[in-house]
């Protein structure tokens, strides 16, 4: 008896997808390989030696204790290695992370303080939770809405900020803590004449060993050796019996579980509009870091994943006396040069800063704060790009005053609010783009081989064919709408419509709508609206919506046969002939080029096509017959001398437009021409001048040509 396997509902596989997430390390270690072991642990080493002096560094740049950048550089280093999805992606303290705690939490409480490290331990656990949230739910689109130009101009204030703040442990001036530029300035404004130079000189020392080692011996760990250097000189020379002020003893080892108040809910209120910045501002800078470095080995990324493992490292950072972490560009790409293959690389690192720490605690207690606070500036400075706010400010107006405007925002508000200033402006500038989609008059081009806008050239006085360059939602529909009702009465004319889709990706019930209003309006006009170069999920919303049925199934065109649909059964040969000074399509050019523009009256295509035909080989019997029609050929003589049905007589469109015939009213007449146009409006004009029983030769010429009947010949040429 074969057993048939029974596929899961949606949902289990939906919870087995999400599971994976969790067990990611599981698979890294089983997909291990040896080979890799030597190049990570390598990697490893150079990682730590830029780990350990940035811990100190950003955590003194958040306001928090040292020995708090070091937990946060261990539990995030392992955590988001061990689950994240980049190969090289190094997870950790930053500057960004940093500056965003203290923004968020320095309202709250005192820099320092037990209320102050409480809140920021609380403030990881939730910025992790929405992390892991997102990226189990797979929300990782959210972090589309954050634009370069927000980013840009987020780090760039907050380069400044950082800059400014610190000039307090440079200079050691009592100022009170702050996270605005204009009371950090103020406040050093009246402190500087309390400045202490040896602070400041050692600062400065500091800052220039790292930018020299950076300009020179790039490779070298500068922070560390400038770090190492200060505190050696620190404790040589006893300066601190001049007042020179250390970091002090820094608790080395594993990190301790902190003591968190996580069902104040007081606090968790407080703290959540910065968790959520916090959150999606690292989640962009993980995304873009990590993006960077696949382009240069081509790893496939999956960003929920990746999502799921800054979730986790900030959460086991929060809840073990750690900050919210981020990924680093300098140590991720630093990571990459040095060989790391796997994610191991980084998990080694921050295992190595454990070591380090312990073993160097006491070297680390005798490092200067305002040497400390000049790395900080150093970093800070980094945060500064003019290279891409120049190509930002000269690329795009809306994009520079976006930029321009999250980096006031920075230095005069909170920064959360900040970055959500910027968030809300480049969302309502994308909703305005989206909002109000070109739509263009477009011609063909002098090969006719591309449509291209019209300008100021002259169009087709009965077609006019219009592109839609956007998605037709319900943001969309009415400015659409109200575009192409501005066409319609720059030309009354134009009975007919054209309307080429294929940059409409998306459409609604609400751009439904909008279409069948501007169909019925060309319907009262007395002509149509044919559509083209539909997406394919474009039409099948048409089709569901049943919108197909109201238009026609015959109205949806293919690219190749839309102009000449319009022009052989849609068009007024009359106008086209007689009235129309222009030729703009390929199929006018073989038109007679009117003598003067005579005032032809437009006749709806419905009416064109209402008259009765009869087929070639039909004509041809009642042509032999006892009572043969009169057949009138409505062409020029040049082309009814070329050849014509015997016995028929030349009776030009244009003189059947000009003046009443005087044909026999006894006989029933037929009306012929090349294809089947002119025919039926010269039909249209013999019924108005009181004639009956008018006929259309089907196909005309052409279609007797076909069915090989005879024909008579006047002129060869």
């Amino acid at each position: 008896m074969s057993q048939q396997a029974v596929a899961a509902p949606p949902f289990v596989a939906n919870l087995a997808g999400r599971a994976g997430y969790l067990t990611r390390p599981v698979r890294l270690l089983r997909e291990y390989r040896r080979e890799d072991l030597r190049y990570d642990l390598v990697a490893a080493v150079s990682v730590s030696v830029m780990l350990l002096p940035q811990s100190l560094v950003f955590a003194a740049m958040a306001g928090l204790p040292p020995q708090m950048g070091l937990y946060t550089a261990i539990m995030a280093g392992l955590f988001g290695a061990l689950w994240g999805c980049s190969n090289q992606l190094q997870t950790g303290p930053t500057n960004t992370s940093a500056l965003l705690v203290l923004s968020t939490v320095l309202p709250l409480a005192a820099a320092g303080s037990p209320g102050y490290l409480a809140a920021a331990g609380v403030l990881a656990v939730l910025v992790g939770v929405l992390r892991l949230g997102m990226g189990l739910l797979k929300l990782g689109i959210l972090v589309n809405f954050v634009s370069e130009s927000v980013i840009v101009g987020f780090a760039a204030g907050g380069g400044v900020l950082i800059i400014a703040a610190q000039m307090r442990g440079l200079l050691r001036v009592e100022v009170s803590e702050s996270a605005h530029l204009l009371e950090i300035a103020l406040g050093i404004g009246q402190q500087l004449p309390q400045a202490h130079l040896p602070s400041l000189a050692l600062g400065l020392a500091t800052i220039a060993v790292t930018l020299l080692i950076q300009r020179f011996r790039p490779r070298w760990p500068g922070a560390l050796i400038a770090i190492l250097l200060s505190g050696a000189v620190v404790y040589v020379f006893n300066l601190t019996a001049y007042g020179i002020k250390v970091i002090g003893q820094v608790q080395g080892g594993l990190p301790p579980l902190a003591h968190l108040p996580l069902l104040n809910l007081r606090l968790i209120g407080d703290l959540s509009i910065g968790a959520l910045v916090v959150s999606i501002i690292g989640l962009v800078e993980v995304t873009s870091v990590s993006r960077a470095i696949a382009t240069q080995t081509g790893q496939r990324l999956d960003s929920n994943q990746e999502f799921v493992g800054q979730g986790l490292a900030a959460l086991f950072s929060g809840l073990f006396s750690g900050f919210v972490p981020s990924g680093s560009i300098n140590r991720s790409m630093a990571n990459r040069q040095s060989g790391a293959r796997t994610p191991l690389a980084s998990a080694g690192g921050a295992l190595l800063v454990l070591v380090f720490s312990t073993f160097l605690a006491p070297a680390i207690a005798y490092v200067p704060r305002a040497s400390l606070a000049g790395l900080i500036m150093v970093s800070a400075l980094g945060m500064i790009n003019p290279r891409r706010i120049a190509r930002i400010w000269h690329s795009n107006r809306v994009e520079a005053g976006i930029m321009t405007l999250t980096l006031v925002s920075t230095l005069l508000l909170p920064l959360q609010f900040a970055v959500l200033a910027g968030m809300v402006v480049s969302v309502a500038f994308y909703l305005l783009q989206t909002s109000t989609p070109r739509v263009v008059n477009v011609l063909p081009d002098e090969n006719f081989e591309h449509f291209v806008p019209a300008g100021k050239r002259p169009v087709c006085p009965q077609l006019a064919v219009i592109e839609i360059l956007g998605d037709l939602y319900f943001g969309a529909a009415q400015h659409v709408e109200e575009a192409i009702l501005r066409i319609m009465a720059q030309h009354p004319d134009q009975r007919f419509l054209l309307l080429r889709m294929h940059s409409v990706q998306q459409i609604d019930i609400t751009g439904i709508y909008m279409i069948e209003s501007v169909l019925k309006k060309y319907r009262e006009r007395g002509g149509d609206v044919f559509l083209v170069k539909l997406r394919p999920l474009v039409h099948e919303v048409m089709q569901s919506s049943g919108f197909e049925g109201v238009l026609g199934q015959d109205h949806f065109l293919r690219e190749g046969e839309a102009i000449p649909h319009a022009f052989y059964h849609a068009l007024d040969p009359a106008v086209c002939i007689y009235e129309c000074p222009v030729r703009v399509f390929k199929e006018c050019q073989n038109l007679p080029k009117p003598a003067h523009v005579h005032d032809v009256p437009q006749v709806p295509a419905q009416v064109l096509e209402g008259f009765a035909g009869v087929s070639p080989r039909n004509l041809y019997a009642e042509l032999r017959g006892a009572s043969p029609p009169l057949v009138i050929d409505v062409r020029e003589p040049r082309e009814f001398r070329r050849g014509h049905i015997p016995q028929a007589q030349n009776f030009t469109l244009r003189r059947l437009l000009e003046e009443t015939p005087d044909l026999p009213r006894d006989r029933d007449l037929v009306t012929v021409c090349r294809s089947g146009r002119r025919s039926r409006r010269a039909a249209y004009a013999l019924q108005q001048a009181g004639y009956g029983g008018v006929r259309v030769l089907e196909g005309g010429m052409l279609a007797w040509e076909s069915a090989a009947l005879l024909e008579a010949v006047e002129e060869f040429s």
